[in-house]
């Protein structure tokens, strides 16, 4: 465990305003551990990501974390034939009653609890997130690029919404470079999952652009990395560039207490696959592109040496 998470909070935390006496000290703490040790299996870069932050920060991001892996849950139990409508109402069920103290049957209701009182985060962003885990169900063809950035949106850049609060946003403006982040970073892990997704019988690269550059289906379940491969693929890497240098423009505008080393920092690791790729000359088939932990150290070296050099912003 990070030193800091023993260590009181500074004064600068903002004060909760959970319910009174919902949740023992003993029965918050057992949550926010819990959270952090799902966080810590499930999310490793997003882990690694988050030392900056001040520890009721940190704690807050796990929190929120947990709740979304619990959406993800719920649209899985369902399976492919689940009630969209339904899954969205038990979710905003669910989410009304772990912040009134109603239910605690869940390990990591306590912690989001405080974390909604906390921040003041809104239902809506988490019942939209379900929207986009339910199009992973099943067998996934995705038309084009609208649709895939929908799809984006609805898995990550919902999630950059929910977290601008606890990061401290200072200008509503920059929500709009927080879906951007978002985009990019899910683009990310579609171009390095494409052999897995493929397994799962899942295409989420977009149909019109595959068969412009003259991609079929058959090519990629053969795993053929040729001249239209790269090039297509080229394609989609500056794509997520694009949304990347978009999304990195709002940083600023984030607290400076570590929200802003630590989105930099995500947005290095993620940005790092995709010079993966490339360095594996965009064969995603046979070998998962990949950021170490000695290298994750030294991009977290190279965000931190610029965010001390930066001026920051007032």
């Amino acid at each position: 465990m990070n030193p800091a998470e023993s260590q009181p909070d500074g004064p600068t935390e903002p004060a909760a305003s959970v319910t009174p006496g919902a949740d023992s000290p003993e029965d918050l703490a057992a949550s926010h551990h819990w959270c952090r040790a799902s966080t810590r299996h499930h999310a490793k870069s997003f882990f690694f990501a988050s030392f900056p932050l001040p520890p009721h920060k940190r704690r807050a991001a796990y929190a929120v974390y947990a709740f979304c892996r619990h959406a993800d849950d719920l649209v899985d139990e369902g399976g492919a034939e689940a009630d969209l409508h339904g899954v969205i109402d038990e979710l905003g069920r669910a989410f009304d009653e772990i912040t009134t103290g109603g239910r605690r049957d869940l390990p990591f209701a306590p912690a989001f609890a405080e974390t909604v009182a906390r921040y003041q985060l809104k239902k809506q962003p988490f019942q939209d997130l379900v929207k986009g885990v339910a199009m992973d169900l099943g067998s996934v063809r995705i038309a084009s690029w609208p649709e895939l950035r929908e799809y984006c949106y609805h898995v990550a850049s919902v999630v950059g919404l929910i977290m601008c609060p606890i990061l401290g946003l200072r200008d509503p403006a920059g929500r709009a470079q927080a879906i951007d982040l978002g985009i990019a970073m899910q683009l990310t892990n579609i171009i390095r999952d494409v052999a897995e997704d493929l397994e799962r019988d899942r295409i989420y690269l977009p149909a019109d652009e595959l068969a412009a550059a003259g991609l079929s289906e058959a090519d990629l379940c053969a795993g053929r990395v040729d001249a239209r491969w790269r090039k297509f693929l080229g394609g989609q890497i500056e794509r997520a560039r694009e949304f990347y240098r978009s999304g990195e423009r709002g940083i600023p505008l984030l607290e400076d207490d570590g929200s802003r080393l630590t989105v930099r920092l995500m947005s290095a690791i993620y940005g790092d696959i995709l010079r993966a790729v490339e360095r594996l000359e965009g064969d995603v088939f046979r070998t998962r592109a990949r950021t170490s932990l000695p290298r994750k150290l030294a991009l977290a070296w190279k965000v931190a040496s610029f965010h001390i050099r930066r001026p920051h912003v007032r």
